[in-house]
């Protein structure tokens, strides 16, 4: 059983007064283990869901099933996203046990063992399943088709300088499961919201990775944030800049009206002033601008939603 303190320790980077802090003592180092103290990352998967579906409905798809839809992706995302942190801290523990940020996490804390974690993961799957298999054969094949994915992510930062890249071939994977849903089929402009998603989370991840980046150079980790270093503001104008524009033409390719376009542009001043105020140097900056990523997707969610609005009028 875990160590069940009164006072669970938690990670720099929790939800201060999270409503974790009141759960029942025994349940505290399971939800910290899912996350549930960190809903950003809840979030960050979520939101490409929303994107999904948003271009299945400015195109036409998915009628009233969007709202249904969007309570299933909402419990979808948090349950995966908690199968995901789960799986890769029982991969990462020995890393996590050598870098201070996350040395207070369950499993290297020794507040959840292994066994017990490989069965929390096994349950939240099974909901994750669950909610999948409200979707049609489609979109339950292209969900699936991801498991290769995530299972692959913990093990990236051994071999590559570009984890980040397959967190965002993974954390977007539900732009294509959303619109599969609502569609029952993906198109080129939903492949191309993809890849957007794709680069924005290269500069939000890399934002977050400045935080490790001196525990990470000492035990062997890499990331974009080591092999970038003082260049990274010039990678992240690179990056943000290709996610608006593949926005932009995602936004063609279905042919969109001008509010389409429009409705991109307080992203795009949003991911300018993430890149103006970047200091790589200040861990608690960039966990602050890492986090203001929710605000840059639902911005850039205002774009496919401008766009269904102005088609039921």
């Amino acid at each position: 059983m875990p160590n069940t303190t009164a006072s669970s320790p938690s990670t720099p980077d929790a939800v201060k007064n999270s409503w974790v802090n009141h759960a029942p003592t025994y349940a505290r180092p399971y939800l910290r283990l899912m996350r549930a103290d960190r809903p950003i990352g809840t979030w960050l998967l979520l939101i490409p869901c929303f994107w999904g579906s948003a271009l299945a409905a400015a195109q036409g798809a998915g009628g009233l099933y969007l709202f249904w839809h969007a309570a299933l992706f909402s419990l979808g995302a948090f349950v995966m996203r908690a199968a995901g942190c789960t799986y890769n801290d029982i991969v990462d523990k020995d890393f996590d046990a050598r870098v201070e940020r996350t040395a207070a996490r369950p499993i290297p804390a020794g507040e959840v063992s292994i066994g017990e974690a490989w069965t929390l993961l096994v349950g939240l799957c099974l909901i994750g399943l669950a909610v999948l298999l409200q979707f049609n054969l489609y979109a339950i094949v292209v969900g699936v088709s991801s498991l290769a994915l995530i299972a692959a992510y913990p093990f990236m930062k051994r071999v590559t300088y570009w984890p980040q890249a397959w967190l965002g071939l993974t954390f977007n994977w539900g732009v294509l499961v959303a619109y599969a849903a609502a569609a029952g089929g993906l198109s080129t402009p939903a492949v191309i919201l993809y890849a957007a998603g794709f680069f924005w989370t290269l500069g939000y991840d890399t934002i977050y990775a400045h935080q490790d980046t001196e525990d990470d150079a000492l035990i062997g980790v890499k990331s974009t944030a080591l092999k970038f270093g003082n260049t990274t503001p010039k990678w992240m104008i690179g990056f943000y800049t290709t996610a608006i524009v593949l926005f932009t033409i995602a936004g063609l390719a279905a042919g969109f009206g001008f509010v389409y376009y429009l409705a991109l542009i307080p992203a795009a001043a949003h991911f300018a002033l993430q890149i103006r105020k970047l200091d790589i140097t200040n861990a608690h900056n960039c966990l602050i601008l890492f986090k203001s990523n929710r605000e840059a997707g639902l911005l850039l969610l205002l774009a496919p939603l401008a766009e269904t609005i102005v088609r039921l009028i």
